[in-house]
């Protein structure tokens, strides 16, 4: 069956860098959208960026435009995300999830859900 598991989060000063990965097992991520959202403590869940199918497409939130990159090899089946200048608000749960939609950050159009890596910027 269908499963997603995030690695690569970790603890990491302010302005450092992490790369997140998301593996997929039981489909071929390549005919769907791969998006990525976080939680922090408290906190609703928010999208963070997604990929189209092809990845000729790709939408981010306003928070990490121009610090995040999102990116996809269909070869492996994983999706990453390049995370840069973290800041402490960028703490949170990380989580990728698969939908059928097409580029979207609403978090209602994802079928399924990967367990979340942790990413905490601290000093």
């Amino acid at each position: 069956q269908l499963q997603l598991v995030e690695s690569g989060g970790g603890l990491v000063q302010p302005g450092g860098s992490l790369r997140l990965s998301c593996a997929a097992s039981g489909i071929t991520m390549n005919y769907y959208l791969i998006g990525w959202f976080r939680q922090a403590p408290g906190k609703e869940r928010e999208g963070v960026s997604c990929i189209s199918s092809s990845g000729g497409s790709t939408k981010y939130a306003d928070s990490v435009k121009g610090r995040f990159t999102i990116a996809r090899d269909n070869a492996k089946n994983t999706v990453y995300l390049q995370m840069n200048s973290l800041k402490p608000e960028d703490t949170g749960v990380y989580y990728c999830a698969v939908s059928k939609y097409s580029v979207t950050l609403n978090a209602r159009l994802y079928d399924s859900w990967g367990q979340g890596t942790q990413v905490t910027v601290s000093s």
